[in-house]
C-alpha cells in the first residue's frame, strides 16, 4: 500500500486550490447572468410566488440550505420568503419513490403545489439526474421560472431551464462549491432587492 507523503499532500492541496480559483474565476464571468436571475427571483417573490428547490445527495443538502437562507434570513432580519426544499419530507419522498418510482419524487409534489410564475430550482452536478430533469420539465410546462445548477455538461437540463448555471469543472466538490458561491450571491441580492441594504 502506498503511503501519502507530506509533500504529495501539499501538492494535492495546491492543485485543488488552483481548481477552486479557476471555478471562482468562471463565476466572475457569470455576473450578468447572476444579476439578471437575482432580479427575476426577487420579482417572483414580490408577485406572491414561491420557490421550490430540489436535488439528490449533496445537491439535496444545497436545496435545503438555500431554501433556509430565503425562508429564514441571510444578512438581515426581514420577513420570511416562501421557499421550500422538496427532499425534506421523508414520508412523502419514500412513498412517492415506492408508489410512482424515484423519477417522480420531485415532479409529483411540484405538480400539486406550484403555480405559474413560481420558481423551480433543480440542482444536478452531472446534469443527468432523471428526477431533477422530470421536475424541471414539468415546471417549464406549468409556466414556472426554471433554474438549473449543473456542471460542465447540462445539455439535458438546458431544454427545461430559463436560466442555467454551469460550473466548468470535472470535480464534483468544486462544482458544488461553485453552486454554493452562486447561491449565496443570489440570496444576498434577492434579500437586498426586496428589503434594502
Amino acid at each position: 500500500m502506498d503511503t501519502l507523503t507530506p509533500a504529495e499532500a501539499a501538492a494535492w492541496i495546491r492543485a485543488q486550490l488552483a481548481e477552486a480559483d479557476r471555478v471562482r474565476a468562471a463565476v466572475h464571468t457569470m455576473t450578468p447572468l447572476l444579476t439578471e436571475l437575482a432580479f427575476r427571483m426577487a420579482a417572483v417573490f414580490r408577485e406572491g410566488g414561491q420557490a421550490f428547490f430540489f436535488g439528490n445527495g449533496g445537491s439535496a443538502a444545497d436545496a435545503q440550505h438555500w431554501a433556509a437562507e430565503l425562508s429564514g434570513r441571510f444578512y438581515r432580519n426581514r420577513p420570511a420568503l416562501p421557499a421550500h426544499a422538496l427532499s425534506t419530507n421523508t414520508s412523502q419522498l419514500t412513498a412517492l419513490a415506492n408508489d410512482f418510482g424515484y423519477d417522480e419524487v420531485f415532479a409529483r409534489p411540484l405538480s400539486g403545489m406550484a403555480r405559474p410564475g413560481d420558481l423551480a430550482v433543480g440542482i444536478s452536478t452531472s446534469g443527468r439526474s432523471a428526477n431533477v430533469l422530470k421536475a424541471l420539465a414539468l415546471a417549464h410546462e406549468k409556466g414556472l421560472v426554471t433554474v438549473g445548477f449543473t456542471g460542465p455538461g447540462g445539455e439535458s437540463m438546458a431544454a427545461h431551464c430559463d436560466y442555467l448555471l454551469r460550473i466548468p469543472s470535472e470535480d464534483v466538490a468544486r462544482i458544488q462549491e461553485g453552486h454554493e458561491l452562486c447561491a449565496h450571491l443570489l440570496c444576498a441580492l434577492v434579500e437586498r432587492a426586496l428589503f434594502g441594504a
